[in-house]
């Protein structure tokens, strides 16, 4: 069925609508309601949105300006700081994690560039549900809030070399300056931010800051513009937007950028986790359905310990440990861009490609349901573990 925007977005709307006010009475977080969904009404459902390709790149926007409203909330020198304390724990974690996962697909019978792809997808933790559900005013500036976003830009940049360098074999021109282009050019990126934010960004927002509306678009303007020079420069769009938000984080305006755009992020956000239930090809759920049950089991218990065991063995902040390590319990919406990429290049199998969306999609439901119950965040059902 032929569907133009407006019922698109109509339908996702209407219907997030409805069923977050049924989880609302049911004590029930709302993003598990935004992902079911996209099970029922996407192309594996009942079909009644069929425009996937407008669903996916309006709830890419929407992680776009969640990472530039993260930058915004980040000074340079707290960054800098949390990522060297952190660089060892990302990195040990990851070995561990992508060990576990090639054991895992070898147990179920997945080989080759099935099983190496499905061990990179369950490496990463997700950085829309981790920064979505870390209280801004509570965390951001406290040294849980800083750990996890370093952790999760480390795993970012870890996850930005693995596409070049799937994008890289499948064109059969794998090598060593392709895979580390990211690490040559974030730097570059950085700097030419930083250039044009001082000469540029900064004395129009001192001339023309009594103008909301200006600043309104000048904000998305600088967001979506170093978001496609990212990806110019074979970076991600969502380290791009990081670094813009990051650029003008000391600016005396950002914090009025971050409220008035707060809720144009929140409006495509609900596309985006639309778009992770609509994903989820049915048919093949059958056949995979036991290898993810137990791969999404696993790692749902062994993120957090990892996490718990590293973090306390840096820092010795047991507290501290267990908090961060449930939030980063999940797998990632790069599992799911793997899983997109792998089976478009025929490197993965849709097998392979269907277990890594559901494990996906059980690690972000589950993840949700423990963190909003049981630590703080901006949608808990609880009233004294609510903050914004």
């Amino acid at each position: 069925m032929e569907t133009g925007i407006t019922f698109t977005f109509a339908a996702i709307f209407l219907g997030a609508a409805v069923l977050s006010s049924i989880a609302l009475y049911a004590k029930q977080p709302i993003i598990i309601a935004y992902i079911a969904l996209g099970v029922a009404l996407g192309p594996y459902g009942l079909g009644v949105v069929s425009d996937m390709e407008l669903v996916s790149g309006a709830g890419h926007v929407g992680i776009i300006l969640l990472l530039f409203l993260l930058g915004l909330d980040m000074k340079p020198v707290a960054l800098w700081n949390s990522l060297r304390q952190s660089t060892l724990v990302a990195l040990i974690s990851a070995v561990v994690f992508a060990s576990t996962g090639y054991g895992l697909s070898l147990v179920f019978g997945f080989n080759g560039w099935d099983a190496i792809l499905i061990s990179a997808a369950l490496v990463f933790s997700s950085t829309i549900i981790g920064i979505k559900l870390l209280p801004t005013t509570v965390l951001h500036h406290r040294h849980l809030g800083e750990l996890m976003i370093a952790l999760l830009l480390f795993q970012d940049l870890l996850a930005i070399v693995v596409l070049v360098m799937m994008e890289s074999v499948s064109a059969e021109d794998l090598s060593a300056a392709e895979s580390l282009k990211p690490l040559i050019t974030l730097p570059l990126l950085g700097a030419a931010s930083w250039l044009s934010v001082k000469f540029v960004l900064l004395n129009l927002i001192k001339r023309f800051d009594r103008y909301h509306e200006y600043i309104f678009l000048l904000s998305i303007g600088w967001c979506l513009g170093m978001a496609e020079l990212a990806i110019w420069m074979g970076l991600s769009a969502e380290i791009g937007a990081f670094i813009a938000g990051i650029s003008i984080a000391s600016s005396p305006i950002a914090q009025y950028i971050a409220i008035s755009l707060k809720p144009l992020r929140d409006f495509f956000l609900v596309v985006f986790f639309f778009s992770v239930g609509s994903g989820l090809d049915m048919t093949l759920l059958p056949q995979v359905a036991l290898p993810s049950l137990v791969i999404a089991t696993c790692f749902l218990a062994l993120k957090p310990a990892v996490f718990y065991v590293l973090v306390r063995g840096v820092f010795e902040e047991p507290k501290l440990a267990w908090n961060l390590g449930l939030r980063l319990g999940q797998c990632s919406e790069f599992a799911l861009l793997i899983a997109f990429l792998g089976l478009s290049k025929g490197l993965l199998g849709g097998a392979a490609a269907t277990l890594i969306q559901a494990c996906t999609i059980i690690t972000l439901l589950v993840s949700s349901y423990v963190v909003v119950l049981t630590l703080p965040n901006p949608i808990a059902i609880r009233e004294n573990l609510r903050r914004d």
